[in-house]
């Protein structure tokens, strides 16, 4: 068996994320191409990709060396991890994405997407079934993690939906919509709202969570509906709050 191979099988066996599986992957092809040393090759990395490139290519072959090959990892310095701040809409700019289509099932991706803080794939994989229209919360299947986990919806969402219908939430032409067909829904409504910010999926997910920190929602609780394993993952939220920023006295006034 070829090692390629074997490193697939191993992030498998551990319960990787498909995605994760494609990444390791791809870097470890590309090291190899290279006939560099680990250090040569990051660096050369480093020269043309951002630094979260090379912290990912970083672990693919530490990865590949310590489980795969069985050799000591070779240590490399590497680019500390950059904070990024999320972007975040208003209240008013998410009202106003919702009411600039006429289309349902573009309000209804929307209103999933804010009013539950669902990741991409979330949405795409969500069905009936897992919707709880008593309790307004949805079981989300196999989140990030191959966690399963509860999160809240809206009532106003709820009542777009059919609580007798069964399968995926939003259909496809051949089974569910897929991850392009949503991020250009969310793009083209962005746009007819005439959102300037670069809105994405996610950026819905990030509003989420912020609004609910400016409502006085405990973090904790946040981090159990966006599926954190870690509180330091929530906490980026706390950054880009504003309810206790517009307490504060501005000097100039």
């Amino acid at each position: 068996m070829n090692t390629l191979k074997e490193l697939e099988n191993e992030l498998t066996l551990r319960g990787s994320a498909k995605q994760t599986i494609k990444t390791y992957l791809w870097h470890i092809k590309a090291f190899l191409r290279s006939n560099l040393p680990k250090r040569g090759y990051l660096l050369k990395l480093a020269q043309t990709k951002s630094p979260q490139t090379v912290r990912l290519a970083s672990a693919s072959i530490t990865f590949y060396q310590k489980h795969i090959l069985k050799v000591k990892p070779e240590y490399v310095s590497i680019p500390k991890k950059q904070t990024k701040l999320p972007t975040v809409l208003t209240k008013a700019q998410i009202k106003s994405m919702i009411d600039a289509t006429n289309n349902t099932k573009h309000k209804l991706i929307v209103e999933l997407l804010y009013s539950s803080g669902l990741r991409l794939q979330e949405l795409i994989n969500l069905k009936h079934e897992h919707i709880d229209f008593e309790n307004h919360t949805i079981l989300i299947k196999q989140g990030k993690g191959q966690k399963d986990r509860l999160t809240i919806v809206s009532q106003k969402t709820l009542n777009r939906l059919d609580n007798n219908e069964t399968g995926y939430v939003l259909k496809g032409r051949k089974s569910k919509y897929s991850k392009k067909s949503v991020q250009s829904v969310i793009k083209q409504v962005a746009k007819k709202a005439k959102i300037k910010k670069n809105v994405t999926p996610h950026t819905l997910r990030h509003s989420f969570a912020t609004h609910l920190l400016e409502n006085g929602t405990d973090i904790r609780y946040i981090q159990k509906l966006l599926g954190h394993a870690r509180l330091e993952t929530t906490q980026v939220y706390t950054h880009v709050a504003t309810h206790k920023l517009k307490h504060i006295p501005n000097p100039l006034d």
